[in-house]
């Protein structure tokens, strides 16, 4: 990483989260860098699930970076679950590999995504591309950054003249189905087009840098989106459910993130399909 691509004023916040999970994301990405210069075991955890020793790795770096500097934090992390004491005010919720499919099939789009939460709200965002060395921050109060550049969502108050992000649980039934339906809406609505990227981390940068107005996946697990979520409001934008509710950090939720402004007519959309096949939370 070079030292652009972390703005100074992020570091000099005297926030040692920060620091800490700026340092747990280069471990990551060495580890991850390792492996997909060198090659790796593909596993699957479950259907069309995979899992990879660079997974397992990378997670294990980041924790011991956070278990070092904060012995009394909680973790809840991709692979080994939630680790920690039940009561601490303070949590670190990451994904060591977000977009593993892509990892397994050589294509370099997939990231670490590290996530300091204090009582319930989310405090500190990183995500890092660790092939193209795109640096996604976001600090509470203090920003959007990607590699380095303040950046915000888009201006667009229309959905005719917007790009939507989504992404597909691995569920090949009805969510499948429910998922493609809403697609099928937003073109009826005139949008320019869709993109299904594989890395739900990176959608949500996208949302904040203003490449996408709208971002939408049925289910997603708290690492999937809780720095993405950061870096969404930081940059100006919203995200909640697809029924419009502030997300949880529990269990599975459907994902809604907008530039604010396509918030309530995306929502209209992406409510309807949800409900109707049984998804609604």
């Amino acid at each position: 990483m070079s030292d652009d691509k972390i703005p100074d004023c992020l570091l000099e916040s005297n926030s040692q989260a920060i620091r800490v999970a700026i340092e747990a994301a280069m471990e990551a990405r060495r580890v991850l860098q390792h492996y997909w210069e060198h090659g790796v075991e593909i596993r699957e955890k479950g259907p069309k699930d995979l899992v990879s020793q660079a997974d397992t790795e990378s997670e294990t770096a980041i924790t011991n970076r956070i278990r070092d500097c904060f012995p009394d934090h909680a973790i809840l992390g991709e692979e080994s679950g939630f680790t920690g004491p039940e009561r601490s005010p303070n949590c670190w919720i990451i994904d060591p590999l977000d977009g593993t499919t892509n990892f397994a099939h050589r294509i370099p789009h997939f990231a670490t995504s590290i996530a300091f939460y204090h009582e319930g709200e989310p405090q500190v965002g990183v995500i890092v591309n660790p092939i193209t060395d795109e640096w996604y921050v976001a600090v509470r109060g203090k920003g959007a950054w990607y590699n380095g550049q303040q950046c915000g969502v888009s201006l667009e108050s229309e959905l005719g003249k917007t790009v939507v992000g989504f992404g597909f649980y691995y569920d090949r039934g009805m969510m499948m189905r429910s998922t493609l339906e809403t697609i099928a809406d937003f073109f009826q609505a005139g949008v320019h087009g869709v993109r299904r990227f594989g890395t739900a981390s990176l959608d949500l940068g996208f949302v904040g840098r203003g490449l996408f107005g709208v971002f939408f996946e049925y289910q997603l697990s708290p690492w999937d989106y809780a720095a993405g979520r950061l870096f969404v409001e930081e940059a100006g934008g919203r995200v909640t459910d697809c029924s419009g509710r502030l997300l949880q950090l529990v269990g599975k939720s459907s994902v809604l993130a907008t530039n604010g402004r396509l918030h309530e007519a995306a929502q209209r959309i992406v409510a309807t399909h949800h409900a109707r096949n049984g998804y609604q939370q």
